[in-house]
This record gives structure tokens, sequence and C-alpha cells, in this order.
């Protein structure tokens, strides 16, 4: 049995690795965990070898699939009118075959390059670049590593050390401004960007070649972007059961939902590193750039036409209409827009049309987004280009007054702590910010040795982490466990039950202290508890500049750079407060920090200690993070609240069932039988 398992074995390495040799491009999950298996032992030119290597065959893997795709619909066109049922799937079963066979050719086996979602957000997020930083600080090749350092930031401007970080490689010997550049920089986001620092310069004639490479650079992503959509498709409705499997209909689903991708190409490419929010009025600034930069070389018949261009998108715009009155009136005739936008505008309105009746096919109700808002251009009392200020500021929980943002919502705070022993050190006032308080003594040094002790037992590497040990930063180990789970553990016998009711019961309390403290005039639920410890590794820790926990809001996504805090997906938007209690203060580092919304400024630092509590509302108006654990362990139980009943923790709620069933069986006299492992 053992041999055949060994010669199992060997049979599954030497396939493997014949089936890697026959790749063309070696796949890049399996590069990255390479890399970051070299980083965890200390083996900084490996690190630098499979992730230079991952993110190159990341790269050629997109590559390839936009070159074949494209390649195939040009080689297997659909031809005009007639076009038979037997024409068109001739077209179909033919671009199938050449897709396959080109991307085979480059790539060798497509199942080699099938990745977890995981690893392709950590890509999207330039994780490697971190790795690969620190990896070249080690190796001392301080050029790179302040490139690495420039491109990770560029998508994670949040990262607070990582500021600090660059701040130092530019007083390094060695490296100097033009090592700070964004490798993963889109080519006509950089063009624009550029165009826009010579336009507010005025140096309009420098101006117009980037803001015309910036649109040669679009339209060239945006068929790539599109080209990108033609993969896989998933819907619900298809695991409905009264589902109509035909084929028309089944034809019908899959190219709407192409459609869909493709039309959502001009947010994709509007949408800065790191964002889900795009860059409003982008595309259309391209022209109101041009036009206004051509006014002022004295270019008017190509101001008019990307005056007119303009106008496409915001049909009767009063300053650009006023623009083009005044182009006309000194040329003497008028001009159409622009060959490009005409094209681009035209083929949005089609496929708007036709996602309206796929969706409708598909039982759908389809709602037209608001791809271009209005500019807001400059206005002007003279009959002259408006020009514009560039970006526009997206207000969505605030309202904005005298060019500031003032919060709607109005908050209260400083009722009753409930118990006798737990005392106020620091009101928000003192804390720099708004509904922030800082307690102590709210468990004794006791209850922090016994939930230390408890979770030594119970919490588990990656829990709440999505399985990932080091979810935050390479240098620190991540444990965790719920309520529920050491509920569990303690019926178990695994550990003690008086303890694991213990971490029920205090996380109890603190709810109880957070909801009178801040006056909340309606019920605290719990949306999240978690009793969790990080751990400093040994031997990652020299020269580190990194934080234990990046700078965030609860219940948005920061934006630092907009001054803004993005309620909405993938930030957890319910919950409304948050609390963490700490269980120790015998380690180096850890501390915890507020910061303003640019994510730099700090605001207020709060040092761990035992039976010490931190509360404060969840959104934009706290963000916060945790300096670096250099050394030791940190613990504390870190809960999150909902106002919203609807978001209530599902394990919070089986654990009140477990508790009850518990009391139930304390005080009952032999005439109820209860076993808890049910409620389990």
């Amino acid at each position: 049995m053992d041999m055949n398992r060994y010669l199992s074995g060997t049979f599954l390495v030497i396939f493997h690795s014949i089936l890697l040799s026959s790749a063309a491009v070696e796949p890049f999950d399996l590069l990255y965990d390479n890399a970051i298996d070299a980083f965890h032992s200390g083996d900084y030119e490996n690190v630098v070898r499979y992730m230079e290597g991952a993110l190159s065959s990341f790269a050629k893997l997109r590559h390839t699939k936009v070159r074949c795709r494209l390649k195939c619909k040009d080689k297997h066109r659909f031809e005009a009118d007639p076009l038979s049922d037997l024409k068109f799937f001739d077209v179909i079963l033919r671009r199938a075959s050449c897709l396959n066979d080109c991307m085979e050719n480059k790539l060798g086996p497509q199942s080699m390059h099938t990745v977890s979602e995981d690893v392709i957000q950590d890509f999207n997020r330039r994780i490697p670049y971190n790795y690969l930083q620190m990896a070249y600080l080690k190796l001392k090749e301080l050029d790179k590593a302040a490139t690495a350092a420039h491109t990770y930031f560029q998508a994670n401007p949040e990262h607070v050390e990582m500021s600090r970080n660059l701040e130092q490689y530019k007083n390094m010997k060695g490296v100097d401004s033009k090592h700070f550049m964004d490798r993963e920089a889109r080519p006509h986001q950089k063009a624009f960007a550029e165009g826009v620092k010579l336009y507010e310069q005025d140096h309009y004639g420098e101006a117009i070649t980037f803001f015309e490479e910036a649109l040669t650079q679009y339209f060239k992503a945006d068929l790539e972007c599109r080209a990108l959509c033609e993969g896989p498709q998933r819907f619900v409705e298809q695991d409905h059961v009264l589902y109509r499997y035909s084929l028309y209909e089944l034809i019908s689903d899959h190219y709407t939902q192409v459609l869909h991708c493709e039309h959502e190409c001009v947010r994709d490419l509007a949408t800065r590193p790191g964002r889900l929010s795009p860059m409003e009025n982008y595309l259309p600034l391209y022209y109101d750039y041009l036009q206004f930069a051509f006014f002022k070389e004295g270019r008017f018949q190509e101001a008019l036409a990307c005056a007119q261009s303009y106008l496409l998108f915001h049909a009767g715009d009063e300053f650009m209409t006023d623009n083009v009155e005044y182009y006309q009136e000194v040329l003497g005739h008028t001009a159409a827009p622009r060959e490009d936008a005409d094209w681009y505008v035209k083929r949005h309105q089609q496929e708007l049309e036709l996602l309206k009746v796929g969706s409708q096919n598909m039982g759908v109700e389809y709602t037209e987004g608001n791809y271009w808002s209005s500019s807001g251009g400059r206005e002007d009392s003279k009959r002259i280009p408006s020009g514009t200020d560039g970006w526009m500021e997206y207000v969505p929980i605030s309202e904005k007054k005298n060019g500031t943002i003032a919060v709607v919502q109005e908050f209260k705070e400083g009722g009753p702590l409930l118990y006798d022993n737990v005392k106020l050190v620091q009101n928000s006032e003192a804390l720099n910010g708004t509904q922030r308080v800082l307690l102590d003594d709210v468990i004794s040094e006791d209850e922090c040795t016994e939930l230390k002790s408890l979770a030594h037992a119970v919490t588990m590497a990656g829990d709440g982490y999505r399985g990932k040990m080091s979810p935050h930063t390479p240098n620190e180990k991540f444990e965790g466990a719920t309520v529920l789970k050491t509920l569990q553990f303690g019926y178990e016998g695994r550990v003690s039950l008086k303890s694991a009711r213990m971490f029920y019961d205090v996380s109890e309390k603190a709810r109880k202290i957070i909801e009178s403290y801040f006056m909340l005039n309606s019920t605290l639920h719990f949306s999240y508890t978690h009793l969790v410890c990080r751990t400093a590794i040994t031997g990652q820790q020299d020269h580190r500049n990194d934080l234990s926990h990046p700078i965030h809001a609860d219940n948005c996504l920061l934006d630092p750079e907009a001054n803004e805090c993005w309620k909405e997906p993938p930030a957890y938007t319910c919950r409304d407060y948050s609390a963490l209690l700490y269980l120790n203060g015998d380690f180096e580092g850890g501390d915890f920090i507020f910061t303003e919304m640019d994510a730099k400024t700090l605001t207020a630092q709060v040092k761990p200690r035992c039976g010490r509590m931190v509360g404060f509302s969840s959104g934009g108006e706290n963000p916060h993070g945790v300096r670096a654990v250099t050394k030791g362990q940190r613990c504390a139980v870190a809960l999150w609240f909902t106002l919203d009943p609807l978001f209530r923790e599902l394990e919070r709620l089986q654990a009140d069932e477990v508790v009850e069933a518990l009391d139930k069986i304390q005080h009952s006299d032999g005439d109820i039988q209860i076993n808890p492992k049910d409620e389990l």
C-alpha cells in the first residue's frame, strides 16, 4: 500500500513537471507561491526570481488572451447579409478552434493557467511588489526597491509605512527621481496625467501631444478590455429551476453578459489603480482639455472639432455650446466632431439598445448607468472656451459646504459607562476626532490572562482572513477564533467551558458600554466578533517599515487622494461602530493609530494594555490602522457592530442559543434535558 502511494505520488510529480516543461508560459500562481515560500525562508534572490517571473507570466497571459481573441476575430469575420445559420455557426466554430490553437501554442495546456480568485486579486492589488520591495532592499538593490515600492504605493496609497519607505528611498545613495516610476502604469492614464501637468503650466502645445497620445492609448486599451470580456460568463438565472436551456436563449444570455462587460470598459479605463470608483467625466475631459489647448495655440479648426466631440457626450452643455458658437464665428463655418469620438459614442448607444433587449430576454431590468457626468467647466463671463479644472468630486453621504465636506449625521457621546470599574481615559476631543473613546479597566488582569490562554488554545492561523496566515503583512502571523467556535471547543472539553463563556460575556459587556457611551437610540447588534492574535515572525523584522494593519475605515473604501471614503462593496457597509479590547501590552510595536482621511496625518495613538478598549464609529471619519508588531504577540477581542438587525452576525445568534441552552442545563433540576451540541 505504501509502495503504491509512493509510486502514485512520484507519477504525479513527474506528470506535473512534464506539463510545466511543455508550457510556453509558466503558471503565475505557482511562481507566486514559490516566491512567498522563498520569502519566508529568507531566500531573497529566489523571491526576486520567482516574483518577477510571476509578474511576467501574468502579463504574458493577459497579452496572449487579447492577441489571440483579436487575431481569431479578424481572421474569421461575419460577412455581410445574407448570413445563414450555417455560415453564422461556421464562423463561431472556426473562431473557437482558432482561439484554442492560438492559446495552447503560446501558453501550453490551458488547464495549467486556471488560477484562484484570491491570487488574481493579489495581483490586481499589486501585492507582489510589496514582496519585491522588501527582497530588493535585502539584496541592497535600492533602485529596484524604490521602483517596486512606488508601484505598490500607487495602488495602495493608504499604506502609511510604504509612504515612509518612499521618503527614505529619496534620501538613499544610488536612488534618484527616475527610479520612482510605476511599472504597472496604464499608458492612457499616464499620458493624460502628463498632459494635464503641462496644461496647468500653460505649455499648451506640448500638452496637446500628450492628450492626443492619451486618446490613442485609450482606444487601444478599450479594444483590449473588450477582448478580455470574451471569456467564460456565469449568471444566476441559469441556476433557476425554470430556466429554459434552448440554443438561442443560451447564446442571447451569454452574449448579453459579454456585452455588459464590454460596455463597462468605460468605467474600467477611468478607474485608477486600487480604486473601485472611476474618475468622473473621464473620456469627455480629453476633448475638453484639447479644445482649450488648441484654442490657446490658435488652432481654431481643431478646437471646434474637439468642442463638437465633447457635445456628443453632453448634448446641450451650456459652456461648450458657447465655445462652439465662438469658434464658428471666428472661422466663419462649422466643423464635424472628430471621427474617433463620433464612432465611440455611436457604438456606445447601439450597445445600450442591445443591452436593453438582452436584459429583457433574461428577465432582468436593465438600468443605464451614468457613464458621463457633467464636466462642471469653469465659468467665464467672456465668450471664450471654458476650460476645466479636471476632476469632479463625488460626495456620497455628506454634503459639500464652502469647499469642505460636512457630515450630515449628528453624533452624540458621553453616556454612562454602566460598570463602576470602567474608566474614561480620552473622549473624541482628546483623541482629535469624532465618535472616539478610550477606556481602561474594562476587564481585569485575571480575565486578560484567561482570555489570552484561551486564544493560544483555540485560535487558528488565517481564521477570519480567508485562511491567509499573513493577510495584511508577510512579517506577522495572524490567528483568530469566533465566539461560537470557542463555545464548541468548550463543550468538547478542548478548552475550559468557563473561559469560552467568559469570551462571550466580555464581548457582550463591550457591546453594552459602546451602545451606552455613544447614546444610541436603537439597539447595537454584533456584526462580527473575533478573538485575534498577531505575532511578529522572527527574522523578518530588520528594516521593517510596513504596518501590521494598513490604514482603512471599517464600512467604506478609503480614498486618500480624493479625501473621501466610498461606501460600496467589498467594504462592510452595514457596520456602524467598532471596538478593540486589548488583552496584553507585553510586545514591541503594535500601537493603534487614527489618521486623517489622507491616511498620512496622525491624529491619535493608543498603546495597548490589558483591559484597555478603544471604540469608534466605523465610517470614513475614523481612518485607523495598527503599527508593526516587531516582537512578541499582540492579542485582542475585535468587535464590529451594526444598527441594522438584518445584518446581525449569524454565528452570534447561534452562540446566544448555545449559551441559553447551557444556562438551562446549569439551573435545571433534572427535568429538562437539553444537549447544547445540538445547538452547535
